[in-house]
């Protein structure tokens, strides 16, 4: 077995080394985030940094890169505070993966990679259409992290909007694998998802048992 210390980690070219950790984390959900400054210009990036924060009230999280890296997005929810928030699937993939490409701010990602721009409920945030899966937020805090100069932005859920048949009408729970929905590790590699067990709510005085 192989052991790789912090001292090796630090010594290797930064893309080696960048691929490296973005695929130690493991699998990742992977989501296109639609945002529109305030005179209606819209903006696409791709994340792999979206978490749940709560459900009561509802609340998601990212983490979005040193604002020098990544301007667009995170000023333009500073600025109108709405956004969306579209799951993946393999009919996307090439589009989206495009959408890191760095382009300046008048170049809509929407027009540069092909995917349309869907607006829902008077929200100014452009959904993705293609997009079988996909909410509306609206921020309610950004946190600083200092120490990569990165920044936590929460945001409450206002509405989803999702195909028939992909909700579960027992319990709510969502067959993301009928939504075609990806996750990705690294920064470049996708995956499709396929459920392989459901298992009841653990309890140190009842046994685990299979959803069916």
């Amino acid at each position: 077995m192989e052991i790789i210390t912090s001292t090796t980690i630090d010594t290797w070219d930064r893309f080696f080394r960048a691929n490296f950790i973005n695929s130690l984390t493991g699998f990742k959900s992977v989501n296109l985030i639609g945002t529109a400054d305030a005179s209606g210009k819209t903006n696409l990036g791709i994340f792999s940094s979206i978490v749940h924060i709560g459900s009561n009230p509802p609340f998601i999280g990212f983490i979005n890169r040193p604002v020098e890296a990544t301007p667009h997005t995170i000023a333009n929810i500073r600025e109108t505070k709405f956004y969306t928030i579209n799951h993946i699937n393999a009919t996307i993939i090439e589009q989206a993966h495009q959408t890191s490409a760095k382009y300046p701010a008048e170049i809509s990602e929407f027009d540069a990679v092909g995917l349309t721009p869907q607006f829902s409920n008077g929200i100014n945030a452009p959904f993705v259409k293609e997009s079988k899966l996909k909410y509306a937020l609206e921020l309610e805090e950004i946190i600083p992290i200092k120490l990569n100069n990165t920044f936590l932005v929460i945001g409450r859920i206002l509405f989803v909007v999702l195909e028939d048949g992909i909700t579960s009408s027992r319990d709510g729970y969502l067959h993301l694998d009928k939504a075609g929905t990806l996750c990705s590790n690294g920064m470049d590699g996708y995956y499709n998802t396929e459920l392989i067990d459901r298992l009841t709510y653990a309890k140190p005085d009842k046994k685990t048992e299979k959803i069916k």
